[in-house]
């Protein structure tokens, strides 16, 4: 295993650069630049441009250069200095304007992961042992129900039944009051029912397809040798499902792991638009929408760099999680 992941992580550095220079790559792909949509925002308004002022513009913003020089500069920075860059749309460092929201999102994104295993997990072995019993018809289309309801909508729904119910409005994860005089206990509960909604929208969303591939997997592994042998034991039913098929049958649930960091940094932007959440996906589109390539791609490399690290700690579990894996990298 020491080998193993020595070999990943020699593979790490040039994977990152490759997948750097993509994103940045991409990003410059549109018609344009921040320049070009600084000034149509600003010609809308009145202001008149010459060529020459949109060249100062560019040279002002560092846009005069090729995109690899760029790119290599941006680079650079992120290297010797730490410094990824400048973002043209907020007038401050890219840094800065992440770590504004980046604990907020981390929490809440976290929770939500959370729940998405804490609610799915226990479905999914209950409707493999009870198979086809109205249990797992039922959860099994609460289950559908919730991926197949896009969560905007689903969002929506809840936060006008809620409306009608209370008469508040819960939009966003801080009142207007909370932001004036801060975090109080007396707040503690309306800050909870607000992180309520996104945790029922956004976790319902992927509940779907852990629940049924554990399923899936518990009934193939239920009609396994090992199975059968324990079984004409004597082993109970408990620690047949829970020591045996389910340690089996989580491989692929661990497999699907590797994106969850890049999940927890980012949030869900639509989601997030819809409820007015301050986590980092409506700050991304932002970004992309406005053409501010540093911090567009400051937050999709850190996006691809936690993808990267996921892979490895979930093919870290799964090597500690199914020995025949383990014995397969010895042999």
């Amino acid at each position: 295993m020491a080998k193993y992941i020595g070999k990943r992580l020699l593979l790490f550095i040039p994977t990152i650069i490759i997948i750097s220079i993509v994103i940045f790559f991409i990003i410059q792909l549109p018609p344009g630049d921040y320049v070009t949509s600084y000034v149509a925002a600003m010609s809308a308004e009145g202001e008149v441009f010459s060529a020459e002022d949109i060249a100062n513009l560019r040279v002002q913003f560092g846009l005069d250069d090729p995109w690899y020089i760029q790119y290599f500069n941006w680079v650079k920075n992120i290297v010797t200095k730490g410094d990824f860059g400048y973002s043209f749309e907020y007038g401050r460092s890219v840094w800065s304007v992440i770590m504004d929201r980046l604990y907020l999102t981390l929490g809440v994104s976290f929770v939500i992961l959370v729940f998405q295993y804490v609610v799915s997990l226990p479905i999914g072995i209950y409707c493999a042992n009870h198979q086809y019993s109205a249990g797992d018809y039922a959860l099994s289309f609460v289950g559908f129900l919730g991926t197949a309801t896009p969560n905007f909508l689903l969002a929506i729904i809840i936060m006008y039944y809620i409306y009608v119910k209370t008469g508040n409005i819960y939009l966003g994860l801080f009142s207007t009051e909370m932001l004036q005089n801060g975090m109080r206990w007396e707040y503690v509960p309306e800050f909870l029912g607000r992180c309520l909604i996104p945790l029922i929208v956004i976790g319902t969303s992927g509940t779907c397809g852990i629940i049924r591939t554990v399923r899936a997997q518990m009934l193939d592994e239920q009609t396994r040798q090992y199975t059968l042998t324990a079984r004409a034991k004597g082993c109970s039913e408990a620690t047949i499902t829970y020591k045996y098929c389910l340690r089996a049958a989580l491989n692929p649930v661990v497999s699907g792991m590797s994106g969850s960091l890049r999940t927890i940094f980012s949030g869900s932007t639509v989601s997030a638009i819809v409820m007015n959440l301050q986590i980092q996906g409506p700050v991304l589109l932002t970004a992309l929408k406005s053409q501010d390539m540093y911090l567009a791609g400051t937050i999709v490399l850190i996006q691809a760099v936690l993808v990267v690290v996921g892979t490895l700690l979930s093919d870290i579990a799964l090597a500690w999680l199914d020995p025949r894996i383990r014995f397969s990298e010895r042999s």
